[in-house]
């Protein structure tokens, strides 16, 4: 069954505490404030309990994307959220937040400034917690409130945020907190800079191939130890471009472009795309020839909005290979294609 509850905690960081690597799971833990004045604890792992114990870590210095448009008003404590496609949720395979190849393990407490997890994300929330006008928006699991003080930052009653990392394709006793659209995250937005940080974490030990309805890993799948990490590079059939507010704002003439980077050619029969919704077009029954590209019109009922998307490119297994995002000020200007 997925997160008994699923939200996004938006409120300013007052303080922060590093806990060491020689706990069983330790945790960057972070005391954040909202506009009415309740605390609330964000506990954010470092450290997994299964093997291998370095989590994954992706952080965007200027993260842009759609959901950033949709959040709750800052500093407006803790905020339930749908678990479904459309809205605020995250969901790191679904609305294309992040890629796999995109994060790197990182050890939990190092020796030496700048080179273990705690370090990054001090980087980060310090730089929050230094600017009055910076607020934190954790997605996660909440808690509390408890009849205790809270056994970090001591204030009453304890109450607070965790699982603030992918919440799917888990493996063993944690395969029971399984379900789409509930990952968990960190943002960080920093009005006077028109600047979103976001902060993106996930165990070495989960899928990047889940199933649409539970969240479990695909049977049959090889398990995550045995799969190494894709570069980018090395993903042959990717989404470069998109035309998603063409002149006249006919639906007849909005495109998707795809390029084959490989030294072969692929076969496009049983491929498909899928919008931010999740609604899916099949490719053209054709080829693409090695380092060449196709314009595919966009039809089925497969939409690129105006106000922002996400565009996700399936195999013929249904599995995702590559996916994109774009924002409304990416997709305000008539005519322009939008590259990514």
């Amino acid at each position: 069954m997925p997160l008994s509850s699923y939200g996004v905690l938006t409120a300013r960081v007052v303080d922060v505490r590093r806990e060491g690597a020689p706990d069983d799971t330790p945790h960057y833990q972070i005391h954040l404030t909202d506009n009415a004045g309740t605390n609330y604890r964000a506990a954010v792992n470092v450290k997994s309990a299964q093997a291998p114990s370095e989590l994954l870590y992706f952080a965007a210095d200027d993260f842009r994307h759609p959901l950033t448009a949709r959040l709750p008003q800052a500093g407006s404590g803790w905020n339930e959220l749908p678990t479904e496609p459309g809205g605020t949720s995250l969901d790191y395979i679904r609305a294309n937040v992040v890629d796999r190849s995109q994060m790197r393990p990182v050890p939990p407490d190092a020796e030496g400034p700048n080179n273990d997890l705690a370090d990054f994300l001090d980087h980060y929330v310090r730089r929050a917690q230094q600017d009055p006008s910076a607020h934190a928006y954790v997605f996660g699991e909440p808690w509390g409130p408890e009849d205790k003080a809270d056994k970090i930052f001591g204030f009453k009653p304890g109450n607070g945020v965790h699982n603030v990392h992918m919440n799917q394709g888990n493996t063993g006793r944690f395969r029971e907190d399984d379900g789409v659209w509930q990952d968990g995250g960190l943002l960080l937005h920093f009005p006077g800079e028109n600047r979103w940080v976001a902060i993106f974490l996930a165990f070495q030990s989960q899928s990047w191939h889940t199933d649409d309805r539970t969240g479990h890993a695909i049977e049959g799948e090889a398990p995550p130890e045995q799969v190494p990490a894709p570069e980018p590079a090395a993903i042959p059939l990717q989404v470069i471009a998109a035309a998603v507010n063409p002149v006249g704002g006919g639906r007849e003439n909005e495109t998707v472009t795809l390029i084959n980077a490989s030294a072969a050619a692929v076969d496009l029969r049983g491929w498909k795309l899928a919008d931010g919704r999740k609604n899916t077009m099949e490719l053209p029954a054709s080829e693409i020839a090695a380092g060449q590209t196709v314009q595919v019109p966009v039809s089925d009922g497969f939409q690129l909005g105006n106000r922002g998307g996400a565009i996700t490119l399936l195999n013929p297994e249904g599995l995702k290979v590559h996916g994109v995002s774009y924002t409304d000020a990416q997709a305000r200007t008539e005519g322009w294609t939008i590259v990514f």
